[in-house]
C-alpha cells in the first residue's frame, strides 16, 4: 500500500498569506490617495504567481498542482477575513463577501483557479528540471 506525501501546510499557508499583499495594496491605494498605475494589480498578480511557481517548484512539492490549489483557497479565506475585520474599521460597515455571502463561492472558485495554473505551471518546472538533471 503506497502512502501519499503530506501536504507542506506551512508552505501552503505562507504562500496564501502571501497573497494578501494584493488586498492591502488596493486598501493602501484607497487610503492614501496615491494613484497607482491601473497595470498594478496585474504586476502584483504576476509577481506573486511567480512566487508561488518558484517556491513549489524549487522546493520539489510531491503534489504541485494540490499545493497551490490549496495556497489559492487559502488566499481566499485569509482575503474574505481580512475584508470582514477590515471593512467595519475602515468604511464603517461590512462589505465584501461576508456582507454578500452569495458571492463567497465565486472568491473561493477564482482563487482556486488562480492556484490550478501556478500549480501546471509549477509541475512543469518541476518536470523540465528533473530532466535536466
Amino acid at each position: 500500500m503506497k502512502t501519499r506525501p503530506s501536504l507542506p501546510w506551512p508552505l501552503i499557508l505562507a504562500l496564501g498569506a502571501l497573497a494578501l499583499v494584493r488586498p492591502l495594496l488596493r486598501i493602501l491605494d484607497a487610503r492614501t490617495g496615491f494613484d497607482s498605475p491601473t497595470s498594478l494589480p496585474l504586476i502584483v498578480t504576476l509577481v506573486i504567481s511567480a512566487v508561488w511557481v518558484a517556491a513549489v517548484a524549487l522546493s520539489r512539492t510531491a503534489r504541485p498542482v494540490l499545493t497551490l490549489v490549496l495556497a489559492g483557497l487559502a488566499y481566499a479565506v485569509f482575503s474574505i477575513l481580512l475584508s470582514g475585520l477590515l471593512s467595519p474599521l475602515l468604511d464603517g460597515e461590512l462589505r465584501g463577501p461576508l456582507a454578500t455571502p452569495i458571492a463567497i463561492v465565486p472568491v473561493l472558485t477564482i482563487n482556486a483557479a488562480w492556484g490550478l495554473v501556478t500549480g501546471v505551471l509549477a509541475l512543469l518546472v518541476q518536470r523540465g528540471a528533473l530532466q535536466r538533471a
